[in-house]
């Protein structure tokens, strides 16, 4: 059925390691494990869909039980196990679906059934898809048999959503992260079924590709197998991919960035009503242009090894470019015209003209913000006095007059990040209190700005919630930004290390000597003053 499937993803479906693109260390890592008889009795395959979770169980139930052993497993011509794992039919290979059979009892009926052992091959195994689905108490029930199971049993689990599997399971697995597939291997993998299938396919066209498919191998074939069904021929151009698919790459909210810095209005209007006719809604106009935003500002934090999907090897080396032309504060102001524009959308009947006129807005804001901009240099020459009758000029002028009328009153009730927390607590902001004491490494927090150093453990829209909230608190825009440095403590581990100091220095007062005289056992726990 495999072989012969005209469906791409089922025809190329990888049948042993050797097939397998971009997990190579894990493979080697399980196959060395089998090959030395000391496999585990529980795998957890994690990973994004479609980069071959249940294929690697698949193998790994062959690699298992092939009859010709896993030196020699089978390729071509295969053993009576391998065909049968391949078709799913397996009598002692079981596949569950885990978002079907979500109750104690479908684990129960599994439990019962692994009492017995294999009737043909060599281990009975279990692989359990989207196992996160299975309820608490179907999780309770497993326990015990995957910790303890007998030695001719085997679990394979698989799913998209680790977070939601009890930490008792993972626990008792040998873990495997399956990563996204890098641009250049996915690139070369279609290339070549291209190249078996006959078509004749431009680069950019399987680039395009690999990009929409964010890494999947799977939604990569299934996107090919659309774009040459849909040419209904053997030639797809790029062109006609990007027409097929309806797609509008970030290269395109790039462009449009850097026509906003040049300032050229004409431009700017014509290639956003070329996004829109392209079907851009202009609420996902602004999220798109968020997220350039977020990249131009944390792009040398970000890692560019083809497996981030979401920018090309062209588009990061533009925002490289870019962060080195606008200035951190000219970034988050912009930012903040987003946010605010975002929030207005729903306040007009055409969102089109909001969304026209916020870029036109950006175009000027950008010329107080841009390096080493020469514009205000050019105001100063002999052509000082036409430049103040140009328009633009003016809608500058009153910018900065109203962020001088700002009103200054709230700042001064948040001097340090102590009386940040004080203000989030006030305001029952909880997420962004708990952030503050238990995540943040403070650099340095002065008048409206604040300085942190880079943490994973934040929450993704930290410094956007922070940003929205200090604006409404406050009045004033703070300029919120993350710093190579590696910043104090939390305030949480401040607080932990001051009640161990405090415990220390009891334990040495003669006061707690002469209770011990008394009472030998004492155990002292915590100090808390009487103010608190």
């Amino acid at each position: 059925m495999t072989n012969n499937s005209k469906i791409l993803a089922l025809k190329y479906r990888p049948q042993t390691f050797k097939d397998l693109i971009g997990q190579e260390e894990i493979a080697t890592t399980i196959y060395n494990s089998i090959k030395n008889n000391n496999s585990t009795n529980a795998f957890l395959f994690t990973g994004i869909r479609g980069i071959g979770k249940t294929t690697f169980a698949r193998i790994v139930a062959k690699a298992l039980n092939c009859e010709n052993s896993i030196t020699n497993m089978c390729e071509n011509k295969k053993c009576s196990h391998c065909i049968h794992i391949t078709n799913s039919n397996h009598i002692d290979v079981l596949e569950m679906d885990a978002a079907s059979k979500t109750g104690v009892e479908d684990v129960r009926e599994l439990i019962e059934f692994s009492r017995y052992p294999p009737s043909l091959a060599k281990y009975k195994i279990f692989i359990i898809d989207e196992v996160h689905m299975l309820s608490k108490q179907a999780f309770n029930a497993l326990l015990k048999t995957l910790e303890e199971p007998p030695k001719y049993l085997k679990f394979i689990f698989a799913t998209t959503e680790v977070k939601k599997i009890p930490i008792t399971v993972i626990s008792r697995c040998q873990r495997y992260d399956l990563s996204r597939i890098k641009s250049e291997e996915l690139f070369t993998y279609l290339k070549n079924i291209t190249l078996k299938e006959k078509k004749i396919v431009e680069d950019n066209a399987i680039k395009l590709i690999v990009k929409i498919s964010e890494g999947s191998v799977r939604d990569a074939l299934s996107l090919l197998d659309r774009a040459t069904i849909s040419k209904n021929e053997n030639n797809l151009t790029f062109e006609n991919a990007q027409k097929i698919f309806g797609y509008i790459d970030k290269s395109s909210y790039i462009d449009l960035l850097e026509i906003i810095l040049i300032g050229d209005e004409e431009k700017i209007i014509n290639h956003y009503r070329n996004l829109y006719n392209s079907g851009v809604e202009p609420s996902i106009f602004l999220n798109e242009f968020l997220e350039i935003l977020y990249f131009v500002k944390n792009i040398s934090y970000i890692e560019n090894e083809g497996t981030n999907f979401s920018l090309n090897d062209n588009d990061y080396k533009k925002l490289i470019s870019l962060s080195k032309k606008i200035e951190t504060s000219g970034v988050l102001l912009f930012w903040e015209f987003t946010l605010k524009t975002l929030k207005e959308i729903k306040l007009v009947s055409n969102p089109n003209l909001l969304i026209e006129m916020f870029l036109v807005q950006l175009s000027y804001l950008k010329k107080k913000k841009l390096k080493n901009n020469s514009y205000e240099n050019k105001i100063k020459n002999t052509e000082l006095k036409k430049v103040k009758n140009n328009e633009a000029i003016s809608q500058i002028k009153n910018i900065k007059q109203e962020d001088e009328k700002i009103e200054k009153k709230y700042v001064e009730e948040i001097k340090n990040l102590d009386d940040l927390i004080k203000m989030c607590l006030a305001k029952k902001e909880m997420k962004l209190k708990y952030d503050l004491e238990n995540n943040v490494n403070l650099v340095s927090f002065s008048n409206t700005k604040i300085e942190i150093a880079f943490n994973e453990r934040l929450n993704k829209n930290f410094v956007k919630d922070l940003s929205e909230k200090l604006y409404d608190w406050t009045k004033n825009r703070w300029l919120i930004s993350f710093s190579k440095d590696k910043g104090s403590i939390s305030e949480k581990e401040k607080r932990i290390k001051l009640k161990e100091q405090n415990i220390a220095e009891f334990k040495n007062s003669n006061e707690y000597k002469n209770l011990l005289k008394i009472i030998p056992d004492i155990e002292l726990i915590e100090i808390n003053k009487k103010n608190d």
